[in-house]
């Protein structure tokens, strides 16, 4: 067989694997599109009630053990800071996903020395001590790191990516098998995969929270520009950037950006903001 052969076949295969998997999906908008205009349609093999129950059996979980360790809000006036920030955040999703008002939504303090902070499925939302503590980060620093977490949990991005890498093993799995490529062909399919479509689709996830997070900020009455300082401190701590082919954000300078763009695209909102919060 030659190079060009074993390529088309290679296509021929991937493309019917495709067809398959597809077939299982469905096309969802999980957000309205808001000022920054995020509207790309997504596609969904798992169903978020399956995706929300895993995450509340993990986030119940991790609350017990970080409670039992001494961990969970120990600080009073960190506790009451983040939540606020986020009660106001809180009450501007209906901006951007009408349902997520009704969602059951929990703030908590973490102490631990990671700059970090997440938002699982579901409006589960965990702030490090370590991220308010080596950032220093004002309030207005702070919505932009909680806007950019639920921003994640409104686009269903943990449930797309579950979608995407079960579809994506079942396609892997019945080219390798009809191909016979063998395991080490099926992982140069995964690596493959990986490299064309799976990080440049988390990148996508990233943006789009990002995108999203300073217009929540902003419609909350925090200064949308603070996404652009808060990144910047993020790079002090953060270490040697990585590669941006083999990484799942964006690179510092398309990240720097684009925020800058969208936070300004948002401005007015943030004028109006302030006078309503």
């Amino acid at each position: 067989m030659t190079i060009e052969s074993g390529i088309a076949t290679f296509r021929r295969l991937l493309l019917a694997a495709c067809v398959v998997t597809l077939a299982a999906c469905e096309t969802v908008q999980t957000t309205q599109g808001g000022v920054v205009g995020v509207n790309r349609p997504q596609q969904m093999a798992i169903s978020a009630q399956t995706i929300e129950q895993a995450s509340n059996e993990e986030y119940a979980k991790l609350i017990a053990q970080e409670q039992q360790k001494g961990n969970l809000n120990r600080n009073p006036a960190q506790v009451s800071r983040v939540r606020a920030v986020a009660n106001r955040l809180i009450r501007q999703v209906p901006a951007i996903r009408p349902d997520a008002q009704r969602w059951n939504w929990e703030v908590n303090v973490l102490t631990a020395p990671e700059a970090n902070a997440w938002c699982m499925p579901g409006g589960k939302i965990a702030v490090y001590t370590g991220l308010l503590e080596k950032l220093q980060l004002t309030d207005d620093e702070l919505a932009a790191v909680m806007g950019h977490e639920m921003a994640h949990a409104l686009r269903e991005h943990a449930r797309e990516r579950a979608s995407e890498q079960s579809l994506a093993g079942v396609g892997i799995s019945i080219v390798s098998a009809v191909a016979g490529l063998g395991d080490l062909g099926q992982k140069g399919m995964e690596y493959a995969y990986m490299g064309l479509r799976g990080l440049p689709n988390s990148r996508s996830h990233e943006t789009e929270a990002d995108r999203i997070g300073v217009e929540l900020a902003a419609r909350a009455g925090y200064d949308p520009r603070a996404a652009v300082t808060l990144w910047q401190k993020m790079a002090q701590v953060g270490g040697d950037a990585p590669i941006k082919f083999l990484s799942t954000h964006p690179s510092r300078e398309d990240r720097l950006s684009d925020l800058s763009v969208y936070s300004q695209r948002v401005m007015p909102l943030y004028e109006q903001g302030k006078k309503t919060n």
